[in-house]
């Protein structure tokens, strides 16, 4: 093999590597919208919550917590899919969440394997 075909070689590889691990990348699910929002300010009592990620999650390995300003955690349903929506996580809450300060905490798995995390928070006045 001479030296040309060998740098060709080697450069095809590095492409094709470079397009693989970038595909990984993109392949995680992360949060796309939120309602309420990160910083968001609500003007009202608040019933539910949704986080749509960029990917589907399976909902089994996937979850929501809400901590009051204290850091406890609110009471809250499970974290279920949206009905049709594979990429939508609702949080119900009962009774309703009253003013204050709150962190929403998130897990979830997509559907191709990668775990992803995050965190955000808003106040209700």
């Amino acid at each position: 093999m001479n030296k040309t075909a060998f740098s060709r070689g080697v450069a095809l590889l590095l492409a094709f590597s470079a397009l693989t691990f970038s595909q990984f990348a993109l392949a995680h699910a992360h949060l796309k919208t939120a309602v309420p929002a990160d910083k968001m300010v609500v003007h009202s009592f608040l019933h539910n919550a949704s986080l749509t990620f960029t990917e589907d999650v399976e909902p089994a390995f996937s979850g929501v917590e809400i901590l009051n300003a204290q850091h406890q955690p609110v009471a809250a349903g499970k974290a279920k899919l949206a009905e049709n929506q594979h990429n939508k996580l609702v949080v119900q809450f009962d009774p309703p969440l009253q003013s204050g300060q709150y962190q929403v905490n998130w897990h979830v798995l997509s559907v191709d394997g990668h775990k992803t995390k995050g965190s955000y928070s808003f106040s209700i006045k």
